[in-house]
C-alpha cells in the first residue's frame, strides 16, 4: 500500500471550509450598487478599520486545503486595521484610504520568458486555477507577526499556464501605477511602480500564492486586492500587493526595497532569528493581538522543511547573508 505524506502545515480534510463559504468575486461586485458594496466591505469611519461583511456564494470547483500555522489566526479586524501600503501612505492606518483603488476589473498580464503570455481578468483566473485556504504565519521585517487565513492561487499552477521556457531563472511582479487612486505614488522619491522578485525555484514551489480572498470572503483592499503574493518564509515586504504583471526573466529583479536601501532590504530576506537587521534584532516577533505577545523567531519562518533545500548550495548566504 502506498502512503503520501502530506506537509506539516497541512490540516486534515474534515476540518475544511465548505466550498459554499466561497466568493465568486465578480458575481458579488456585479450585484452590488455602489452603497451596497461600501457597506458589503465595510467601510470604516475615521480611525477604524475595513472589514468586510460580504454574503457568500458557491465558488466550482473548489477544494481547499487548511493549513496550520502552529498558533491562533489574527483577528480579521486587528489584520485589517494595521497594514503595510505605501501606495496609500506610510502609517499602518491606510484602510480608509485604500478603498480609493479600483479593483474590478483587474487584468493580469504574464509575459517575458513563457511560451504562453497570458492577460487574463483575475476571476478568468480563478476559473483556471483551483483556489485553496492555507492559514500561513507572516513575519514582518519590521519584527511583528500575524497568522492569515488566506484564500489563493498556487503560483506555480498559475506560472505554469503560461508554459516558462527553459532560460527563465527569475520572476519579477510589479504593482499598478496611478497617482490618480494612490495618492503615495505623487511621493517621487520612492521608485514606483513596486516591484519585487523570486527566483524561478522559489516561486515554483509549493507554498507561494496569489492570494484573492481572507477569512473567506474577497480580499479588502488594504490586504491588496484583487490579488497579492504571500510568501510565508520570507519578510512581509517581499509579499507584494495589488499586482498588475508577472514577468518571468533570466536578470534578477532589482526590488522596490533593495533599490532604497540594498543594505537593509535585500533580495533574499529569508526570515532568518540570527541575521538582525542592521538596526533591530530579528530572534523575536511581536504577534498582533491580544496581549502582542513577544516569542521566538523561527527560521524561514517555521518552513524550513518546504523551502531549506532551495539555498542548500550557497554556502552561508542563507545564514549570514539574507540582506544582500
Amino acid at each position: 500500500m502506498l502512503y503520501h505524506r502530506r506537509p506539516d502545515w497541512w490540516l486534515p480534510d474534515a476540518a475544511a471550509t465548505p466550498e459554499s463559504a466561497y466568493l465568486n468575486r465578480r458575481q458579488l461586485l456585479a450585484g452590488a450598487g455602489a452603497g451596497a458594496l461600501l457597506g458589503a466591505i465595510g467601510l470604516p469611519k475615521a480611525g477604524h478599520a475595513a472589514v468586510a461583511e460580504s454574503p457568500f456564494t458557491p465558488m466550482p470547483a473548489t477544494h481547499p486545503e487548511y493549513a496550520d500555522a502552529g498558533r491562533p489566526v489574527t483577528a480579521e479586524d486587528v489584520n485589517a486595521a494595521y497594514n503595510n501600503f505605501y501606495e496609500f501612505g506610510s502609517s499602518k492606518k491606510i484602510a480608509r484610504a485604500a478603498q480609493a483603488l479600483e479593483s474590478d476589473p483587474w487584468v493580469l498580464e504574464i509575459d517575458g520568458l513563457v511560451d504562453t503570455p497570458l492577460s487574463i481578468d483575475v476571476d478568468d483566473l480563478m476559473k483556471r486555477v483551483t483556489p485553496e485556504e492555507r492559514i500561513y504565519r507572516h513575519r514582518c521585517v519590521e519584527a511583528w507577526s500575524m497568522v492569515v487565513p488566506w484564500i489563493g492561487l498556487p503560483l506555480r499552477d498559475v506560472l505554469a499556464l503560461a508554459a516558462p521556457q527553459s532560460g527563465a531563472r527569475y520572476v519579477r511582479f510589479e504593482t499598478f501605477l496611478d497617482p490618480a487612486q494612490a495618492p503615495g505614488q505623487k511621493q517621487h522619491w520612492y521608485p514606483w511602480p513596486y516591484v519585487e522578485g523570486l527566483t524561478i525555484e522559489e516561486a515554483q514551489n509549493e507554498l507561494p500564492l496569489l492570494v484573492v480572498g481572507a477569512y473567506g470572503k474577497i480580499l479588502h483592499k488594504q490586504f491588496g486586492a484583487p490579488i497579492r503574493l504571500h510568501v510565508p518564509w520570507k519578510y512581509g515586504f517581499k509579499s507584494i500587493k495589488s499586482i498588475k504583471r508577472i514577468t518571468l526573466t533570466d536578470e534578477r529583479p532589482v526590488s522596490f526595497w533593495e533599490e532604497l536601501a540594498a543594505q537593509e532590504y535585500g533580495f533574499w530576506a529569508n526570515v532568518n532569528p540570527e541575521v538582525p537587521h542592521p538596526r533591530w534584532s530579528q530572534a523575536t516577533e511581536r504577534v498582533l493581538g491580544g496581549d502582542d505577545e513577544e516569542i521566538p523567531t523561527a527560521l524561514y519562518n517555521g518552513y524550513g522543511d518546504q523551502v531549506a533545500h532551495l539555498y542548500k548550495d550557497m554556502g552561508d548566504l542563507h545564514v549570514q547573508s539574507l540582506w544582500r
